[in-house]
Parts: C-alpha cells; sequence; structure tokens
C-alpha cells in the first residue's frame, strides 16, 4: 500500500469482503497521499502486514483473489468540476500520482499558493528501454491533450510545453497534426523537441531547457512558477475526467534480453511482477537481475512475486552481459563520476565525505542537488553504487533539518 511518495494508505475493506474494479481499497488522511483502488473484481483473501516488496521496503498488502469478471465498481461517477478546489479534490479521489517513476501524488503537485506560468508536460522519457510514455504519446494523444487543457483551465496556467526528445518523431508529428487541425480546442500549448541525451527527462533539466529558469538547490519546480506533470500521468487526468474511471492500471515496458517477447503491456496494478514476466516469455536460464524502473535510476527486485505499483514504467530482465559486473573495489579517484555529472557535482568528494559521516561536509558539496540520475554510478570504473550512497546521505540530512 505505498504507491507513492509520502505516508503508506491504510485498507478500509476488510479479508472476504467483496471488491469490484475502481473501488476504493485503501487510503489516508495524510496530505502526500493518494487513494488505491481495486484493479480487479473478486474477493479479499488477505492483508498482508510487513510485506518486503522491491528496494527492501516493507509494507502493507492487500491480496484480491479475482473472479476473472472485471466487474465495473457501480459506484463509480464521472467527476462534475465547477472551482479549482473540486478539481484538485477529483485528481486525489482519482488516485493519480507521478506516472513517469517520481510517485509524486499529483494532487499535492497541484496544489499550489503561488502562480503557475508554465505546464510542462514532460515526455522526454531518456531512460534506455523504457517507452512506455513514448506509447501515451502516439496513442493517447487526445486523452493527454483534454488532461492538459482541463489543467491550464483549473489551475489558471496560461501555457503549456510538451517536452519531447528527438528520438519521438513519430510521436511529434501526430501531436502537430492534431494541435493544427485543433487550435480552436487546444490552444497556448506548443511541442519542444530536443535532442536525445540523458538524462534530459530529469525535472530540473527540462525546466532550465524549457523556460530557462533555474530550481535553486531544495526547492520545487513550484517556486519557480512551474509544475512539471508527466504526459501519461496528464493522459490519465483526461481518461478519468470523461470516464469516471480511476488509476487501476498502466502502461509498462517490459524488456531486456532475457524477455523473448519485449513490448509494452497494460497490465492491473498489483499484478505479480512474475505473471508480467511470463506473459512476455521471460527466459529464466539467462535472467540475471529483475529491475523496475530503467536500468540508470531503477530499482533491484528482490522478489519477483512483488506486485506491480503506479510508479512502475517498466520492468526489465536483464543478463549476466546486460547487468554486467558487481564487484566494487576502492575508489581511484579518477574523476570519471565528475565528468558525467549533468548537475556539475563532485560525487566522488561527496562520497568520501558520507563514508566518514560527514553530512555537514556532503550537505556544504550539495548533495541536495544530486538528481539520482545514475550517471555517476555509470561511470565508475570502481563499480561504487554512489547514487545509493547520495540517496542515504539525503535522508540523513532531511531527517536533521537540513541546512540550520
Amino acid at each position: 500500500l505505498s504507491m507513492h511518495i509520502g505516508k503508506p494508505c491504510d485498507p478500509i475493506v476488510s479479508v472476504g469482503d467483496k471488491v469490484q474494479v475502481g473501488q476504493p481499497i485503501a487510503d489516508t488522511d495524510a496530505l502526500f497521499s493518494a487513494p488505491i483502488h481495486a484493479s480487479v473484481s473478486g474477493t479479499v483473501k488477505a492483508i498482508i502486514n510487513n510485506a518486503i516488496v522491491a528496494g527492501g521496503k516493507k509494507t502493507k498488502l492487500i491480496e484480491i483473489e479475482s473472479d476473472g469478471q472485471m466487474t465495473t465498481w457501480n459506484g463509480l461517477q464521472v467527476p462534475i468540476i465547477k472551482s479549482r478546489e473540486n478539481y484538485i479534490d477529483s485528481i486525489r479521489q482519482s488516485g493519480l500520482v507521478g506516472l513517469g517513476g517520481a510517485g509524486f501524488p499529483t494532487s499535492v503537485k497541484f496544489n499550489v499558493n503561488q502562480k503557475i506560468d508554465f505546464l510542462i508536460a514532460n515526455g522526454a522519457e531518456c531512460e534506455p528501454y523504457n517507452s512506455s510514455d513514448f506509447y501515451t504519446l502516439k496513442y493517447r494523444s487526445i486523452e493527454l491533450l483534454d488532461g492538459i487543457k482541463a489543467s491550464m483551465h483549473w489551475l489558471n496556467v496560461k501555457k503549456a510545453i510538451i517536452f519531447i526528445e528527438d528520438n519521438k518523431m513519430e510521436a511529434v508529428k501526430i501531436l502537430q497534426k492534431i494541435l493544427a487541425e485543433k487550435s480552436d480546442v487546444y490552444n497556448n500549448i506548443q511541442i519542444m523537441v530536443v535532442p536525445s541525451m540523458y538524462p534530459r527527462g530529469a525535472e530540473k533539466i527540462v525546466i532550465q531547457m524549457a523556460t530557462g529558469r533555474i530550481v535553486p538547490e531544495g526547492k520545487l519546480p513550484v517556486n519557480v512558477n512551474v509544475i512539471v506533470p508527466n504526459v501519461t500521468t496528464l493522459a490519465e487526468t483526461g481518461r478519468y475526467l470523461k470516464t469516471g474511471m480511476p488509476l487501476v492500471n498502466r502502461v509498462i515496458t517490459v524488456d531486456g534480453n532475457a524477455i523473448k517477447k519485449p513490448q509494452n503491456v497494460l497490465a492491473p496494478i498489483g499484478t505479480e511482477i512474475y505473471e508480467i514476466l511470463k506473459f512476455c516469455e521471460l527466459d529464466e536460464d539467462s535472467v540475471d537481475m529483475v529491475i523496475m524502473g530503467g536500468p540508470m535510476m531503477g530499482i533491484s527486485v528482490n522478489d519477483i512475486k512483488a506486485p506491480l505499483i503506479k510508479m512502475n514504467n517498466a520492468i526489465l530482465a536483464l543478463t549476466k552481459e546486460e547487468s554486467g559486473s558487481h564487484l566494487e573495489t576502492e575508489c581511484i579517484r579518477c574523476a570519471r563520476c565528475i565528468q558525467a555529472c549533468p548537475m556539475n557535482l563532485s560525487p566522488t568528494v561527496m562520497y568520501h565525505a558520507i563514508k566518514i559521516n560527514d553530512m555537514e561536509h556532503a550537505e556544504k558539496l550539495h548533495v541536495m542537488s544530486c538528481i539520482e540520475c545514475g550517471s555517476c554510478s555509470y561511470a565508475c570504473p570502481a563499480k561504487i553504487p554512489l547514487v545509493h550512497w547520495f540517496r542515504e546521505a539525503k535522508n540523513v540530512i532531511h531527517n536533521q533539518g537540513g541546512k540550520k
């Protein structure tokens, strides 16, 4: 029940309850949260405490035994929007979170006091293998534009930018055609095409390239009057506003050399990862590592019977040749990590400070500006998991209250 940044949800159903598709099954009163809905119809078989999911995180699980009917909950209603507050509340009820991998509750992202100058629909999707957002751009373009239009209207945003890399020109042409033919419906929306380069999809990089604005360290896009929802999140917004169906499934990329039939798959949220891999013909003899997300920022899956969660945009089954050597050796201070860092940080210096628990020095070295893109870890010949160290340091600094 931990499917977003913030407090996990608590069950609002009991073992033995009958549930239907779209029915709320878990929620919380916490601000940073989003409710969870049944993705299949059936019976609640178990509620499991302290289940270990990807990344070693412990959480509660609700296990639903499907009846095979996929019966829609009769309590679903198309939202009637009359105000900004009503719109934000409806977005929360939809269960939407950032579907690009971050998992930031969409209602929280939209519920800001500052004036928003730009809405940037992030369709860069720069991670290797991943193409679920490309699928959205190509095949869900009307839902995407409807989600952008509604968000612009109710959040009082005058301009929207669809940010796309130039390896997705097929999608660009589709969107350009719609915007040209329906300029009276979708106005003040422009497409920005940029050269494909990792990690160009990182939020702060997107904002700087699209608007010229720089998000200060420790601040959010809203502090520079920008919001950056993912394109699939916006497409789900468009679908929800028309159908009333909350987030119960998503398209994910299933790829890697241990997959015989790599493809994008529409799967109910909560489906066992192993079942999805089997559907795409997993070669169990050759798989060395399974990753949720992309190879740069994804999380290793310790149990392939773990469930698919909202923020997963890909499942990769990698062979040993793809995953490479995991043997870590000592840092030789070659500075390749410094050359690779898109934020102009000094990863090797930060690493040595964190290793001796000098968090004050790590903070002075701007570890909080790390976007966790993994470029430093990828470039490191010593195979040091630098991002792991930086992520842990950021958690410690955050819990200590940051700079005094």
